[in-house]
């Protein structure tokens, strides 16, 4: 079953950093990426995310609306909304 993507709005790409605006409608992924940056998200919505991992593993984590959290660049993994509603967060890639 194919899924719908996450909308993606670059607000900044330039020498020192990307921020990235992520939107998603529920069941809306990602696609598998690999991050080649460090990068801190944060949350506009609650985010209910289900982190498909390599290796066929998967985790459920909760990232409420303000937090944020940050992640060294190599992560690799799909992002999808496991909620019933849209959710958005913003990325910022340090360069």
């Amino acid at each position: 079953m194919s899924r719908p993507k996450a909308t993606a709005t670059q607000m900044i790409d330039d020498d020192k950093v990307r921020v990235t605006r992520f939107d998603f409608e529920p069941e809306a992924e990602t696609g598998w990426h690999k991050h080649g940056f460090d990068y801190v998200i944060t949350a506009v919505t609650d985010c209910p995310m289900r982190l498909e991992e390599p290796g066929g593993t998967s985790r459920d984590v909760l990232v409420k609306a303000g937090e944020s959290y940050r992640r060294s660049r190599g992560v690799e993994h799909n992002v999808v909304n496991n909620g019933t509603s849209g959710m958005s967060f913003v990325e910022v890639e340090l360069k």
